[in-house]
């Protein structure tokens, strides 16, 4: 089974903008993390869900994902996973058209409304997921708070604190 360190993206039906996004590179062409360089794997859609979702994944940092073949996997240390998801969020800071999105392990729950509807119950907990991206409207949707503070015009997050842990 994968264990997956990635950014992932809910687009909701915007399959024009998920398409666009996958088509976004980072520029430089990879991302930094201590003194590690890292490119990214060809983006992932998916739409066999309820919604189209795109995850991105650097390459060698994962565990027993296929697509990193006989790579090596780079163990880092949270200072480092930090600054790599940093990185992933400024390459989403590119995209448009998304309903959510987030960074870290295997997050792909978090980026789907009933999802989070579920896990946060009745009382939405607005503090329990760092990095958090929400388009406004969903925001206002799910009755959130005050803590969220703008992440680019029309998209409100939690902002990352990084990771507190290092690769698994």
């Amino acid at each position: 089974m994968a264990h997956c360190f990635e950014l992932v993206v809910n687009f909701g039906e915007n399959f024009e903008a998920a398409q666009s996004a996958a088509l976004t590179g980072p520029s430089p062409m990879t991302l930094q993390a201590g003194s590690h360089r890292f490119p990214l794997h060809r983006p992932i859609l998916d739409t066999s869900g309820s919604y189209v979702a795109l995850s991105i994944l650097p390459v060698s940092v994962s565990w027993g994902t296929p697509m990193d073949g006989t790579l090596p996997r780079t163990g880092l240390s949270a200072a480092e996973l930090t600054e790599l998801g940093q990185g992933l969020y400024r390459l989403l800071a590119k995209f448009s058209g998304y309903v959510a999105a987030i960074v870290g392990w295997d997050p792909e729950a978090f980026v789907d409304p009933a999802g989070l509807r579920g896990y946060w119950g009745d009382e939405p907990d607005d503090d329990t997921l760092d990095g958090l991206v929400l388009c406004e409207t969903l925001h206002n949707e799910l009755g959130l708070g005050g803590n969220y503070v703008e992440f680019q015009p029309g998209y409100l997050w939690i902002p990352y604190r990084g990771e507190k842990n290092g690769t698994l």
